[in-house]
């Protein structure tokens, strides 16, 4: 991380921007006390159940403020089933009030809390650490004291930063029966930092939002400072840091829990991509469900916070009135992999992740290709947040001239135009060899969908940095472009485009550097593209 091209001050504005962009999203406005994402309940909603604010004790004495939904005529009289719903990161403890009056007006004692660092809860920002986690339990022990929750029917639901502490906890505390864990994480490392390159754009959200709406650590600062100034050095502790805040290191502990989890991701996510929850799903040995859809981070639940109908809520409330209720609602009995594609309406189910793709389409790179590196070709994958909204909402994905493409600058690849539509599936793969002629450096693929006059639409992307690499030698490269579900018309092509310069990702091409990527008869160059025929 020693040669990065972005300067920590262009990162400092980005992290500005894009927390003014978040909260314009999510209806927040930077203040100090919490505002409300959705009304509070009208009269008659609240003739169905009681909404009280109150302040819980954490671990290590950090107070946590939450607020408690209970159904109407909850006297304690009879035990109740109970849902933990932790924020979202930097979002206010009325972020689920209307999720949780829906919960509650079906019989559920919900309690939602401020995770520590934010707004009115004590302590400071520990990402998804050990506090964190431990807060969840102190959170179900106040419940079952001070409410009439059933300790042997909880269950723990969440956006974003909530959904990654719900699936933490699972491991952590057996009385968990249940988690939906909604534009969550499963591998933090593998998230902002894939391919071994910095997530620029979604590092500084999370830092700026951090800064201007609660408490960093000074761990926390010195691990995005680490982070966004690329220091190589310290890339091993930051490594670990993440390991220890992901699902994926604790998933013995979850399958030995049995908790039934549900994970859900729109295709698009800017902060956490969905191949890591995917590679999760698939070692999850309980009851399990995993739902991809068109969109950004959040996006996919942002109209269910706002009280209005939304699949993804009512897939999370089914899921819990099956396994913490334990009534036959017939979710455990449909095929458990629904996705939903990009350029498609309805919903498509499969019995797991790996059945997804009925074949792997193989397209050959034979031939090489030499590119200048620190130079935009054109070729990007957009802007955190705003791209994968526009693309669900509008259906406008990155657009690119193909034709246009600086060739000095970006390596392109193009199949020959498709008789039938090519349904794509799941993960991109890409296979190369690469020869750098300094020891350091950086490419990001992206896959287009290209109509006769050369227009592309992005149909995904994946960044790959390279250190200590022996100039002039080359070396294999497999790279996960982020998954997907695409439909290419017939009479489109694929193309195939690699550059280095993308300002969603901090790149490290020395200046002056070049890349070529080439194809030996010993070990040919390829793309694999999964396609559902």
């Amino acid at each position: 991380m020693t040669h990065a091209r972005t300067p920590l001050r262009a990162t400092t504005a980005s992290a500005v921007f894009a927390t003014l962009l978040a909260g314009a999203a999510l209806g927040l406005a930077p203040a100090a006390q919490a505002a409300p994402l959705a009304p509070l309940p009208t009269a008659a909603q609240a003739a169905d159940s009681s909404v009280r604010f109150v302040d819980i004790p954490g671990d290590g004495g950090a107070t946590l403020a939450a607020n408690v939904v209970t159904p109407r005529g909850a006297d304690g009289s009879q035990r109740l089933p109970l849902v933990v719903l932790p924020t979202s990161w930097a979002l206010p403890q009325a972020e689920y009030l209307a999720q949780a009056q829906k919960l509650a007006d079906s019989g559920y004692v919900v309690v939602s809390y401020n995770v520590r660092g934010f707004w009115q809860s004590g302590g400071e920002i520990e990402t998804a650490g050990p506090p964190d986690v431990a807060d969840a339990s102190k959170v179900i022990d106040w419940a079952l004291a001070n409410t009439p929750a059933d300790p042997d029917r909880i269950g723990m639901a969440g956006v974003s930063y909530g959904a990654g502490i719900s699936l933490l906890a699972s491991g952590f505390d057996k009385r968990i029966k249940a988690v939906a864990a909604m534009s969550g994480w499963a591998d933090l490392v593998g998230s902002i930092y894939s391919g071994r390159t910095q997530h620029a754009q979604a590092a500084a959200l999370l830092s700026g939002s951090g800064e201007l709406l609660g408490r960093p650590s000074a761990e926390l600062r010195q691990i995005f400072q680490d982070f966004l100034g690329s220091d190589l050095a310290k890339e091993k502790d930051i490594v670990e840091w993440g390991k220890k805040r992901s699902a994926a290191t604790y998933l013995d502990r979850i399958n030995a829990n049995g908790a039934a989890i549900m994970l859900a991701n729109a295709w698009g996510d800017s902060i956490f991509p969905p191949n890591t929850y995917a590679g999760f799903y698939e070692k999850l040995t309980g009851p399990k469900r995993l739902e991809f859809r068109p969109g950004d981070h959040a996006t996919g639940e942002l109209t269910g916070l706002l009280g209005l109908p939304n699949d993804t809520w009512n897939d999370a409330r089914r899921w819990l009135d099956r396994y913490v209720k334990g009534e036959r609602n017939g979710i455990d009995q449909e095929r458990p992999v629904q996705l939903k594609s990009r350029t498609a309406d309805g919903y498509e189910g499969y019995p797991s992740w790996s059945a997804v793709p009925s074949t792997q389409r193989r397209v050959d790179l034979g031939e090489t290709r030499q590119i200048t590196a620190n130079a935009d070709s054109g070729a990007n994958a957009g802007t955190v947040l705003l791209t994968g909204a526009l693309d669900q909402f509008l259906k406008i994905p990155p657009l690119v001239s193909v034709p246009l493409l600086s060739r000095e600058r970006a390596a392109v690849w193009q199949t020959d135009r498709y008789g039938t539509a090519q349904r794509i599936r799941g993960t991109v793969r890409l296979h190369t060899t690469v020869t750098g002629d300094k020891s350091s450096g950086t490419a990001v693929a992206y896959l287009y969908d290209v109509d006769a006059l050369g227009v592309g639409k992005l149909i995904t992307n994946a960044p790959v940095t390279f250190h200590d690499r022996t100039p002039g030698t080359p070396f294999a490269v497999d790279l996960d472009l982020f998954s997907t579900a695409y439909d290419v018309p017939a009479g489109h092509r694929l193309a195939l485009v690699v550059d280095t310069v993308d300002p969603l990702y901090i790149e490290h091409n020395p200046d002056g550097a070049h890349l070529t990527f080439s194809s030996p008869k010993a070990d040919p160059s390829y793309l694999s593209v999964p396609v559902r025929d």
